[in-house]
């Protein structure tokens, strides 16, 4: 029997009449010949209101218990899920990720999969299950505690699964019908794509594309699992959304699959700095420490032995970068003569792989930003 894994978000599942149009959406596909593992994200909202709740109980709260309290709204929504499926005669039952089980490290609110266990779904599908509703986020842990994998964790839950299971597929259903080549709430001019590369899909998400999560995108490239991402709201033929997928699988590659851009963005210069080997790790250890996330990084030709060094990060850590190179100049580890910051910064990324094979596309962006 052909499997699919279909995903619902927090806003597909927002309330009980949106549950029972994503059951709907799965009964279809049970009554096509599909049995079918649904992954379910908490309702919306949920997941903020539980991490409230725990943060006004304990200002330094014991993370195992943090992962008990935030992976419950999960499993609300995936026994709600099979209720209204049961209600429908459709076979199904739900599964907490320790039920399953989904194991994970012990790096609790953060986790990574080690492994997802088919034996025991693949047991109920052979007694005649045709439905498997599992709360997405969650596994357990080596010390038999739930853990939870951190924002987005409903998708790599989703990915994950497909890959152990082998599925034909995986469905991601979004309140959007699928990628497009930029935000369509900022221009009427974004297109949606038919098909896009992993590569091209991993490189939005780390800019910043809120479709997929960029755990699931790398999950789903290095194993090979095909997504598609489809609205929640809309009825959806085959042709629907967009396909994630190999490069091999597109026919002709546009030169550029999307713009990305983040206004949350700064700049910083170290004006002067002596250009001698390990400088760079001299700058950029510390801003490591400090937590800092360095984006593009550029340095200037040497000139007389010094140069500048210029790096972007987000808007929100400069004070921890400054302090950091005010720290390390104060230290005598490095010497500079200025220390510059541009907070009013935006950054524009063009994404495609079909950029390798066109010439011009680089002077076309920069025309199109002048006009």
């Amino acid at each position: 029997m052909p499997l699919l894994v279909m995903k619902f978000g927090g806003t597909s599942v927002a309330s009980l009449d949106r549950i029972r149009r994503a059951a709907k959406r799965v009964g279809r596909e049970v009554a096509n010949g599909y049995d079918v593992i649904v992954i379910v994200s908490a309702m919306s909202g949920k997941t903020n209101e539980l991490v409230g709740w725990v943060e006004e109980t304990s200002k330094l709260y014991d993370a195992r218990e943090y992962d008990a309290v935030v992976s419950s709204g999960e499993q609300v929504t995936a026994g709600l899920m099979a209720l209204t499926l049961q209600e429908m005669d459709v076979p199904a039952r739900s599964w907490a990720g320790w039920q399953v089980p989904l194991k994970t490290d012990d790096a609790h609110a953060a986790a990574r999969i080690e492994e997802i266990a088919t034996e025991n779904i693949n047991a109920k599908f052979g007694e005649g299950m045709k439905v498997a509703v599992v709360a997405g986020f969650q596994g357990i842990g080596p010390d038999g505690r739930i853990t939870t994998l951190g924002r987005g964790g409903s998708d790599t839950t989703a990915v994950a699964f497909a890959a152990a299971f082998g599925a034909e597929r995986c469905d991601i259903y979004t309140d959007v019908d699928g990628v497009y080549t930029t935000d369509p709430r900022i221009t009427g001019k974004a297109r949606k794509l038919e098909k896009i590369a992993f590569e091209e899909m991993l490189e939005l998400a780390s800019l910043g594309a809120k479709v997929l999560q960029t755990r699931s995108v790398e999950l789903a490239m290095r194993n090979k699992v095909r997504l598609r991402v489809l609205s929640s709201f809309e009825d959806n033929d085959e042709h629907a959304g967009t396909l994630v997928c190999d490069e091999e699988d597109i026919v002709e590659k546009n030169a550029v699959a999307g713009v990305a851009f983040s206004r949350d963005e700064a700049k910083m210069t170290l004006l002067s700095v002596a250009d001698r080997p390990g400088i760079a790790a001299a700058i950029f250890g510390p801003l490591a420490e400090a937590g800092v996330n360095v984006d593009m990084i550029v340095q200037n030709i040497s000139e007389d032995g010094r140069t500048d060094m210029t790096f972007s990060l987000p808007v929100g850590q400069v004070a921890r970068a400054r302090a950091a190179m005010e720290a390390i100049k104060a230290s005598g580890e490095v010497n500079y003569a200025q220390l510059g910051t541009d907070e009013d910064v935006a950054k524009i990324s063009v994404v495609g792989i079909g950029m390798r094979s066109h010439a011009g596309v680089a002077a076309k962006m920069f025309k199109a930003l002048q006009d």
